[in-house]
């Protein structure tokens, strides 16, 4: 389904097209219309009473125009920008980056970036890469932007209290201009901190997770600051809203993504969702994928309360790399795996492959096509052998890798997550699972100590020598 814009082919989901009894039978996909329509009502009343607040991040008119102000002002006083972030206050900048900015980005000179800013994104605390990051970048010349709704977030704020430390050393008062807090609009430690020292921030809904909000401030400031189109991706995810905006489940892409990986997985067995593109820009894309789909619907109870123990498993792999690396499980493994591709219909660039070595016929057959040739055919050639040994797959096709067909493209995985989750009865929303881990992290580095905790976890028993390899 399609048009002009981006296209959904589910062909190799279904059953006439696999045969063996693998895919799903088309009946069964139309006797879920009814529940889809329970799902799609139950996301219109969550989303009218506010609890979904990422459907209306395109309609955000004050923030976007804060975003445009410090971006084409202040902001561009700046020769370097570091992201401080986890998880969704990292992974959808980073698709972004990669998706809509030269692959070299940060490696290009001022005239080539037009004199925007290098964009760098720390989503990790491993002192090995920061540490050497640190050595080698001129703070007086970088802002960082620290992003995190809660403002506890004990990676991110790590990295803050470094940092900062580092800016007071070096610029004394001066450090607050080098510092923007992406957090919470009214409460938290970032919010406390920035209202006492003066520090400029921006807001993060209080009803927009983390996962959810690469098109608030979050992902649209770093992204305005390296110029990218944002009113491109706000209108792409505002298009594809609405074309989600119906009951009907064989209108809706959303619907039929998540509906149809519901069912693979609940009745097929597949519970291995692997995302993967064919297209380098869009590869981070798979990235922030699995954690709306792994962190969404990973769940042990059920919205009544029950326990339940569900969610598929997203993996990412990129065309055509794991071609060589994993695609021969796919293809002769256990059936307990979807492919979703996305592919590109209008490159941006391509190659001519030179007519060398006609004589053999290992090369000659090569020449005289183009790399984006190979690489479609690449793609074709893997969902065919995929669909002939029974393995369900299938594509999503973006007309070209742009700000609009990204935002579109962010939109409908996002609005998918919320439809799956109402099919498994979870709520899409909440991540107690993460939040276990973190009060353990507060737990033992803010009260217990680590040593304490060490002796206190490996001495639990049963705990044997024999069962350690020294």
């Amino acid at each position: 389904m399609g048009g002009d814009g981006i296209v959904l082919d589910y062909n190799n989901m279904l059953a006439p097209r696999l045969g063996g009894g693998h895919g799903i039978d088309p009946a069964r996909l139309d006797a879920m219309a009814e529940r889809f329509r329970a799902a799609h009502a139950d996301a219109q009343e969550r989303r009218r009473s506010g609890e979904l607040g990422f459907y209306a991040l395109p309609d955000d008119v004050e923030t976007v125009k804060s975003i445009r102000q410090f971006a084409e002002g202040v902001g561009q006083t700046f020769s370097t920008i570091v992201v401080l972030g986890i998880g969704g206050s990292a992974l959808g900048t980073i698709a972004l980056r990669t998706a809509l900015l030269h692959p070299f980005w940060n490696e290009l000179g001022d005239e080539e970036r037009e004199f925007f800013p290098r964009l760098y994104v720390l989503d990790n605390v491993d002192p090995a890469t920061i540490a050497p990051f640190l050595d080698r970048l001129d703070i007086r010349r970088t802002l960082f932007l620290v992003v995190s709704k809660s403002g506890g977030t004990a990676e991110t704020m790590s990295q803050y209290l470094i940092i900062r430390q580092r800016l007071q050393a070096e610029l004394d008062d001066g450090y607050v201009r080098h510092l923007l807090f992406i957090t919470d609009p009214k409460k938290g430690v970032l919010r406390e901190i920035a209202t006492a020292e003066g520090i400029a921030t921006l807001p993060i809904p209080p009803s927009v997770g983390g996962r959810f909000s690469v098109l608030s401030a979050v992902g649209l400031l770093p992204a305005a600051m390296v110029g990218i189109d944002i009113t491109g991706l706000l209108a792409g995810a505002a298009e594809m809203r609405e074309r989600c905006d119906t009951d009907d489940l064989h209108r809706n892409p959303a619907a039929l993504f998540g509906t149809l990986q519901y069912l693979a997985d609940t009745e097929k067995h597949a519970n291995v969702q692997v995302m993967m593109p064919y297209s380098d820009p869009l590869k981070d894309v798979a990235d922030w994928f699995r954690q709306l789909w792994a962190e969404s619907l990973g769940k042990q109870k059920s919205r009544d309360g029950d326990d339940i123990f569900v969610g598929p498993t997203p993996v990412k792999a990129l065309g055509t790399t794991d071609q060589h690396s994993q695609v021969q499980e796919y293809v002769e493994g256990p059936f307990d795996k979807t492919i979703t591709f996305l592919a590109v219909r209008e490159p941006a660039v391509d190659l001519d492959i030179p007519k060398l070595h006609a004589e053999l016929g290992e090369l000659g057959y090569l020449g005289g096509h183009t790399l984006n040739e190979l690489l479609n055919t690449e793609r074709l050639a893997t969902e065919a052998a995929l669909a002939k040994r029974g393995r369900m797959n299938m594509t999503i096709e973006l007309p070209r890798v742009d700000a609009r067909s990204l935002g579109g493209l962010l939109m409908l995985l996002e609005i998918a997550t919320v439809y799956a989750g109402h099919l498994y009865g979870i709520d899409p929303m909440d991540q107690p699972g993460v939040e276990l881990g973190k009060q353990l992290t507060y737990g033992i580095m803010g009260r217990q100590g680590y040593d304490e905790f060490k002796q206190e976890w490996e001495g639990r028993e049963p705990k044997r020598d024999e069962w350690i390899i020294r």
